[in-house]
């Protein structure tokens, strides 16, 4: 598969402008970002994904000064897990309990739950707040037991927690074969059987109950699939929502309320937020 990677330049203080443009690139296709300082963004997209034109309307029409498309290359060909491992893809702590690293890391502290992960281009490595909110949250809740579905997998980190804590059957969908194939490896990796892993949108939950649903994507997305998490979670059941900002929550609740799902919890990093809701 053919990359393409474009580098920004990020001349504003404000450390929230950063994760403004990584979620606004997401949204235009951008898979993988590597911070090569505390100035400059590289961004990696699959190439026949990449248009040129949308991204300079989308810097055209960004809402805070002081970021600049330095340039726009082909990617050579990479071993991309020499990559990361370059780029210092570091392990990653959530709370006392969970440790999650690439497969290179050596001379790790023991955690209950250790979760390997090669993330070659697939977002969710725990690094992103989003992702960090909501593994945060499956270590609080009891799973055993309950059907659970990984919407918009990604590395299948989150899935594969929930795994190890007792969720049972898992299920784990995502639009880009890359991340339906790392989500394979990375459940291998992990000792994960049965995991069903789907290549496909929110369609493919019709007909479907789970009893926990996990949404990481974005806000746009997050409006426009609610209906489809509303019909698929069963009576009682719970929504764990994040991948949008702070000032994002009354506009979620209120479409969450009209489809009978209510907020009882809330957790907030950098002003990035998670939600849980349950089907009333």
């Amino acid at each position: 598969m053919q990359y393409s990677e474009s580098v920004f330049r990020i001349s504003a203080t404000e450390s929230f402008v950063r994760d403004v443009l990584v979620a606004g690139l997401a949204d235009l296709g951008y898979e993988t970002f590597v911070d090569n300082d505390d100035r400059t963004l590289t961004a990696f997209i699959q190439t026949a994904l990449l248009s040129g034109t949308l991204l300079d309307e989308y810097l055209q029409s960004f809402p805070f000064e002081g970021v600049t498309l330095v340039r726009t290359t082909l990617c050579e060909d990479k071993d991309w897990n020499q990559e990361w491992e370059r780029n210092s893809f570091q392990p990653i702590r959530i709370g006392d309990e969970c440790l999650i690293h690439a497969p290179f890391h050596k001379d790790l502290p023991q955690c209950r739950y250790d979760i390997i992960i090669n993330p070659r281009m697939a977002f969710g490595t725990g690094t992103h707040q989003t992702t960090s909110l909501i593994l945060g949250e499956l270590l609080q809740m009891d799973l055993v037991g309950k059907a659970l579905l990984d919407m918009g997998c990604g590395t299948a980190v989150l899935a594969i927690l929930a795994a190890k804590r007792g969720a049972k059957p898992v299920t784990a969908i995502d639009i880009d074969n890359w991340c339906t194939e790392n989500a394979a490896e990375n459940a291998r990796l992990n000792g994960i059987t049965g995991m069903e892993i789907l290549l496909g949108d929110a369609r493919l939950l019709e007909g479907r109950r789970f009893d926990v649903i996990l949404a990481n994507i974005n806000r746009n997305i997050l409006l426009m699939d609610m209906p489809l998490y509303a019909a698929a979670l069963s009576q009682g059941g719970t929504l764990l929502m994040s991948g949008f900002y702070t000032e994002d929550i009354p506009t979620l609740t209120e479409k969450a309320a009209q489809l009978g799902l209510y907020p009882t919890a809330q957790r907030c990093k950098d002003n990035w937020t998670m939600l849980r809701l349950q089907k009333d």
